[in-house]
This record gives structure tokens, sequence and C-alpha cells, in this order.
């Protein structure tokens, strides 16, 4: 199984941070945020290669990243060699591009680079192993008050998502869709399917709807703490939750 981080974003929105240097790379408690998840990757004894796919403006400073980091797996660091916000590839094209660039043949676990979460992987990836379908992770917020900014998601008994709403002014769930999938190498034709009919490569939310129209995808749900790191908002309230205990309390 190869897992790959989305890490080709340019984070616009936590300016002047993220101007000069990667969203994935902010510290958390002085850790890296690609640390954190790259630490829970390597308890997944089925996962033999990390690959984070990055962009032209920030390709160097996840190589000086490898450099200092001592991995356990085989890391590999793509360079989609877009170079701005205008032109960049976008989460569903960039994931084909690894897919492509490596001839993928296997299963996928992939992660949003700015995902922070406490819970393990360890149970999200024998249920998707088990099952072979697409499964999405999701974050139980457990109010529904707490989720109009998110991508919302309903699940029936069988875990399949029967509905999904970008930011609802009435949520019907307080579950929410996080950028973390698990492709069966069955299914990772799809990704071909959706691409081809649809130009929204960066929308995450339109490619979960799509699954859902299609009757395709299926939810994990995660306990814990999560943080979307998609602006300085959600970065400095996770910066300090997690600044109160070490941060191997988050692995």
């Amino acid at each position: 199984m190869k897992a790959i981080l989305l890490a080709a974003g340019y984070a616009t929105r936590l300016y002047p941070l993220t101007l000069n240097f990667p969203k994935a790379l902010l510290p958390i408690n002085c850790v890296p945020v690609i640390n954190i998840i790259i630490r829970k990757l390597e308890l997944i004894p089925e996962i033999n290669e990390v690959i984070v796919v990055t962009n032209n403006r920030f390709y160097k400073d996840f190589k000086n990243w490898q450099k200092d980091y001592p991995f356990k797996k085989k890391l590999t660091i793509l360079n989609d060699k877009t170079g701005s916000d205008e032109d960049k590839l976008g989460a569903i094209a960039d994931l084909k591009f690894a897919i492509d660039k490596l001839n993928l043949k296997e299963d996928i676990l992939v992660i949003g680079a700015d995902n922070l979460f406490d819970a393990k992987l360890g149970n999200f990836i024998k249920y998707c192993k088990s099952s072979r379908k697409i499964c999405v992770g999701v974050f139980d917020f457990k109010k529904k008050s707490q989720v109009s900014d998110y991508g919302v998601v309903k699940l029936d008994r069988n875990k399949k998502i029967v509905d999904f709403r970008e930011k609802p002014k009435e949520p019907k769930s307080a579950l929410v869709a996080m950028c973390l999938y698990y492709f069966s190498k069955e299914k990772m034709k799809i990704i071909d399917t959706y691409l081809r009919s649809s130009q929204k490569k960066d929308a995450v939310g339109h490619y979960i709807s799509w699954l859902v129209k299609k009757n395709l995808a299926y939810g994990y749900i995660f306990s814990g703490r999560w943080f979307d790191i998609g602006d300085k908002q959600q970065y400095f309230k996770a910066n300090k939750t997690f600044q109160t205990g070490q941060h191997t309390n988050i692995i």
C-alpha cells in the first residue's frame, strides 16, 4: 500500500505565514504538521512508501526537510511543476499525477497534508481493506451547530454516504468529510472517470458529491480531535490546543 500526502496547494488564506513556506511544514508545538501525519503512517505495516506531492515553489523546502527527518519507510517527493495558485493542478489532479508518475498499481491511502488529528489510522485501514470500497474519513463534531463551515455528510446504517453538502446552512448531521481517502487498487480507475467528466479538479467537495451520486462512497467515523488547517484561525487554535501537552499525544 502507498500513502499519498497532498501538499501542493499555496495556502493563500494563511498568508503571510505560507507566502514563502509550505503549510504542511508549519509547526504544531514545535513539530511540523506533516511529521505528525507521517508518524501515524509509520505505524501501519501495510504501507511501504509515503509519497508527498508538492509544487515548484516549495519543492526545495520539502527536500531540505527530508534530509532532517529520520524516515522509517521509503519517502518520495514529487514536484507537480506548478508555480502559483493560479496554475495549480488541484487536489484530485495531483492525486492522478502521483498515480501516473509512479505507475501505482496497489491500494492507496490519500491524506491532505494539512489534516491534524489524534485518532490512529489502524482501524480505518482494517475497515477499508476488508470492505474494498472507496472510503472517506469522517469526523464527528457531535453538534450540528459546529459544522456549517465544512462539507457535511450523512451516512446510512451501512456507512454509505447518502448525502453531502458543502457548508450547509441547515446541516443534516454533525459528520464532516476529512481529506482522507482510501482507494483499493480495483477502484483507482474511478479517479480517471471523474477527471474526464469534471473540470473541478481542486474542489474535493465536488468529488465527494460525484462519488455520492454514483453510490460509491463509504464513511468511517473518527473521534478525538481534528483540525483542518486552512486558515490562520484554525492554525493558531490547533497550536494552542496542543501546546499544553507533548506532541506525542496526537500520534
